[in-house]
């Protein structure tokens, strides 16, 4: 199972699409927009889990694929 995460960087200024929690896959400005990607690319890797992060990196929630 793949894992995909979506997290802010660290002053909050761009949203951070990563797979398998390694190098950036995408950035993006807009929550949003990021989540929106990372769920399409889970979705098209499925069997896979997708982990949206708060801005201290802790789970707020997760999406299975």
């Amino acid at each position: 199972m793949k894992n995909y995460s979506v997290a802010p960087n660290r002053d909050a200024s761009v949203w951070i699409v990563k797979l398998e929690d390694v190098a950036p896959v995408e950035e993006y400005a807009a929550k949003d927009e990021a989540i929106a990607k990372a769920e399409e690319m889970a979705k098209n890797d499925n069997p896979s889990k997708l982990s949206i992060l708060d801005k201290y990196h802790h789970v707020v929630e997760e999406r299975t694929y």
